[in-house]
């Protein structure tokens, strides 16, 4: 939730959704069994998941919710940690092999050599993986501890622009290597927020301070420059370019709108054109219905979400046409302010002088120093 200050957002601790009084939820029983075995293996939970946890709002005596302990798991098989070794903030994430049987073998072939210092690599890097005791069929993965890639908001063309080149970069580096990722929707693409955040957040109430004191601070993408990362590669699958294109039974993904889900079920498609998709899709609906200012991608979107796949462009023709937008791009284009089409005329204004008078102003060229920064912040 949030307030507003003037036209600023300030954001207020979110209250729990139903009555609770903190205690741990079924779903984080797991977790709290299996405490000192994560920390054996070099991973630290918090405070909420020990044994022995004493919650403290008991002795403090603030509402439980406005306690770092008193935030619980969001997604069952998904839970923060601190790696022991340098302290670095990771996130777990617990899979069974039997439903997802290559997200491991995936996962590790695109962070590995050659692929992981090809600059267009924009995928997870897998940092451990765990085989959980007595579990023969679970493993935990170890990955960054990441960020949804439009928290927090984009604030002007050259940021978009520059989120557009990373996100085709990397989807065409998985396709040369015929890896489809069958998923790559808007909520399986994360920001680094290193260079974003100076200080840690709290991991769950993400717009917070660790110790939910106060609103965390964040720069802006123009002057600090971030990388963004693919992740979730569960329904990917990695073909033999030997075998031509491949023609499989969809998998179906978190965007329902893909036009191979709605025909008859189960038949057999290419998933190279679906990825595609994904991608137009996504820049349509976050970007093209939310935004005044990025009206120069209608033409290269519009084909992307064709509803015939061999009508759409391949991820290398998409990329070719978008280098050719980027070049006729001037950088006072790039450097103007994205406006939300939901915006009353009051906060244009507002808005507009507050940026015209911003930090945008301290980088010469707003797209070339963020491509100049992309090697600076890995994942």
């Amino acid at each position: 939730m949030a307030h507003t200050n003037g036209t600023e957002v300030v954001p207020t601790l979110p209250e729990p959704s139903r009555p609770s009084k903190g205690e741990l939820k079924p779903e984080e029983f797991w977790w709290r069994d299996r405490q000192k075995w994560l920390e054996d293996q070099g991973y630290v939970l918090r405070a909420r998941y020990k044994p022995d946890w004493l919650p403290s709002w008991k002795t403090s005596h603030k509402p439980y919710w406005k306690c770092e302990d008193g935030q619980p798991i969001m997604v069952p098989h998904i839970l923060d940690a601190t790696r022991l070794s340098d302290g670095e903030p990771v996130v777990l994430k617990r899979i069974l092999t039997s439903q997802h049987p290559y997200e491991v073998e995936i996962t590790r072939f695109l962070c590995s050599e050659p692929l992981a210092s090809d600059s267009r690599n924009h995928c997870v890097r897998l940092y451990d993986v765990l085989d959980v005791p007595n579990e023969d069929d679970m493993v935990v993965l170890v990955l960054p501890l990441l960020r949804r890639y439009d928290s927090p908001p984009f604030e002007t063309v050259g940021e978009a622009v520059d989120f557009f080149t990373q996100v085709l970069e990397g989807l065409q580096l998985m396709h040369h290597h015929h890896v489809a990722h069958r998923d790559c929707m808007n909520q399986n693409i994360m920001l680094d927020p290193k260079p974003l955040y100076p200080e840690p957040y709290h991991p769950r109430v993400i717009d917070w301070t660790r110790d939910l004191s106060r609103p965390v601070k964040h720069h802006m993408r123009t002057t600090h420059p971030t990388r963004y990362f693919f992740i979730d590669f569960g329904l990917s699958r990695r073909y033999d370019p030997a075998g031509g294109a491949p023609r499989e039974p969809p998998i179906l993904g978190g965007d329902k709108s893909v036009p191979e889900f709605r025909r008859a079920a189960g038949a057999p498609c290419d998933p190279f054109p679906t990825d595609v998709y994904y991608l137009g899709n996504l820049f349509r609906e976050d970007f093209l219905q939310m935004y005044h200012g990025v009206e120069f991608m209608q033409s290269l979107v519009d084909d992307m979400v064709r509803d015939e796949p061999k009508e759409r462009p391949t991820i290398d023709e998409a990329l070719s046409r978008f280098q050719e937008i980027c070049a006729s791009l001037s950088s006072r284009k790039l450097r103007s302010r994205l406006v939300a089409r939901d915006e009353n005329p009051v906060e244009r204004v507002v808005k507009g002088v507050k940026h015209a008078l911003g930090s945008t102003r301290k980088v010469s060229h707003p797209v070339s120093a963020v491509n100049s920064g992309r090697e600076q912040s890995p994942a």
